[in-house]
């Protein structure tokens, strides 16, 4: 049986005790995916919860989970482990497609109050970026990454990301509906598609989240 969607609060709790425990056991991390974007402005949409940590930190990481009262997983990928805190599931990544974990990141990723904790918040645009080339033939979901964008758009740098995506035809299909539903900077004069914004901010008529 599969684990039921947890609610974003019980996401937002796991937060608050996996954050306390890695910051105990004085190891970096970085907070991605949907919960770093809703952190710096975006929708609360995120159905798992993603950290980011160096590969030498990966397991001491996951032992300081573990000893937070949640379940480890080895999953046959080599690039992250997971964690359970009941239903909601813990990502830590350490070799994301397209980002590497170092200094660097760590210095472009500002630390943020986040329910009272002091987190590194990874950008945008990293987050879409990693997103992005994880895509493929059979893992093609778009609508996660378009709600992601539409709701911090500003916060995007569109050029920068479609440089850093150019390779992947998947990111290409993506930042040619963004264009098209008018969400990026690069978007095409005319009136809006029926899945973007009506005038005031209200939703085209069609549009459902």
């Amino acid at each position: 049986m599969s684990p039921a969607t947890p609610s974003f609060d019980e996401i937002q709790e796991t937060l608050k005790k996996t954050s306390a425990a890695l910051n105990a056991a004085e190891l970096d991390f970085v907070l991605a995916g949907g919960v770093a974007c809703w952190a710096r402005g975006g929708s609360a949409s995120a159905s798992d919860l993603d950290y980011m940590v160096r590969p030498r930190d990966a397991e001491r990481a996951l032992e300081a989970l573990v000893g937070a009262g949640l379940r480890a997983e080895h999953p046959p990928e080599e690039w992250l482990v997971k964690a359970w805190d009941g239903d909601v599931l813990v990502d830590l990544i350490f070799e994301p497609i397209g980002l590497v974990v170092d200094d660097e990141l760590f210095e472009r990723s500002p630390k943020l109050d986040v329910l009272g904790v002091s987190i590194h918040v990874m950008l945008v645009e990293d987050v879409l970026v990693a997103r992005l080339l994880a895509l493929h033939e059979h893992y093609l979901d778009l609508e996660p990454l378009i709600n992601i964008a539409r709701s911090v758009r500003e916060q995007i740098d569109w050029r920068s990301l479609r440089r850093r995506t150019e390779a992947s035809p998947y990111a290409r299909a993506f930042l040619v509906i963004a264009e098209g539903l008018g969400i990026s900077d690069e978007a095409p004069e005319g009136p809006p598609h029926p899945g973007g914004l009506a005038p005031e901010g209200r939703r085209a008529p069609g549009y459902s989240t």
